[in-house]
């Protein structure tokens, strides 16, 4: 796979365009759309509206898992930085919250500072304050969607590398994806390099489905703006007005479920094609698996990672794991 350079300007980071085709966005929402049970993948979620209201989210009072990580990262940062080793190649998968990149380079001080993203302009816009504030730091933004197997830029190829992987985004994959992705990441960053995840623990039920229906409505909006931009760019025609945002923990499979609920039936149009809902039918738009330390650490040998640190809040919220090749 190869990277398309942009040309770089003055003072601006390094940029690699390989944003995804729009057509597969058209196969992956209509694929999804003819199943028994209609599901589309949750990186739909940031385009450029989706990446502001996902960050909203992240203030939220009832969503736990931004802050306690963000604390985990001001209070160890240092020991994490030790494990990661300074002067290192920093490879950071999903450019998400600017605070925790910012503690992370403050405390690893990397020689350079790679974000892979697949939102564009939130991506570069993120890249070009981090350039100019870390004027240190080389900083090389990839668009692409890092879920699928990529290659770093030729002139980061060899030698260690450090991933970071904030966020507890491992948890939108299913089990085996999961495997397979920390595989995936295994293979990009290479021997003799490390990995570090924020990974959501297993916790009481009323606190997991506070944090994925917050009072605000705010990650309703967050929902239904996928709706939004399948309307914009694929010539759909989805009545926002008539789907709800549910979200529930799923016992039996340890994961927070979230859905769009049709409120009566109705038919939609997307890309010429015609989809019949039934009143109280879902549109499964993302899972968040949970995990125990014992089933990631399992998770990430098999994946061929070998756990070596690991910080847990007091409250035993979330994690932040460091794994090495």
């Amino acid at each position: 796979m190869s990277f398309t350079l942009a040309k770089r300007r003055r003072n601006e980071p390094a940029f690699y365009d390989y944003h995804p085709e729009p057509s597969r966005f058209r196969e992956d929402v209509l694929s999804g759309l003819t199943g028994k049970q209609r599901q589309i993948p949750p990186k739909y979620f940031y385009d450029e509206r989706g990446s502001r209201l996902f960050d909203a989210i992240c203030q939220l009072p009832e969503y736990y898992p931004t802050r306690t990580e963000i604390k985990l990262l001001e209070r160890y940062g240092a020991e994490m930085a030790q494990c990661m080793g300074e002067g290192s190649i920093l490879v950071e998968f999903g450019s998400g919250s600017s605070l925790k990149i910012r503690l992370l380079l403050d405390a690893l001080q990397p020689a350079a500072y790679l974000p892979i993203d697949i939102s564009r302009k939130h991506l570069l816009n993120a890249a070009r304050r981090l350039s100019h504030d870390y004027p240190m730091v080389a900083v090389h933004a990839i668009c692409a969607d890092y879920t699928c197997p990529l290659a770093l830029p030729t002139c980061f190829i060899s030698g260690a590398k450090t991933g970071f992987f904030p966020g507890s985004s491992i948890g939108n994959f299913e089990p085996l994806e999961a495997l397979q992705f920390l595989k995936q990441v295994a293979a990009l960053l290479g021997r003799g390099s490390g990995l570090l995840i924020g990974v959501d623990l297993k916790k009481e039920i009323a606190l997991l489905n506070a944090a994925y229906n917050d009072s605000q409505g705010i990650t309703a909006a967050f929902s239904l703006n996928l709706l939004q931009r399948i309307n914009r760019e694929l010539e759909a025609d989805f009545d926002l007005s008539a789907f709800e945002h549910r979200a529930f923990y799923n016992t039996i499979k340890g994961r927070v479920e979230m859905h769009l609920v049709s409120c009566r039936r109705q038919i939609v149009t997307v890309s010429n094609q015609r989809f019949e809902f039934q009143a109280e039918e879902t549109l499964h738009i993302e899972n968040s698996y949970k995990y125990s330390i014992e089933e990631f650490q399992q998770l990430a040998k098999v994946a061929g990672f070998k756990p070596q640190r690991v910080w847990i809040d007091k409250e035993s919220l979330f994690s932040v794991h460091y794994l090495y090749l």
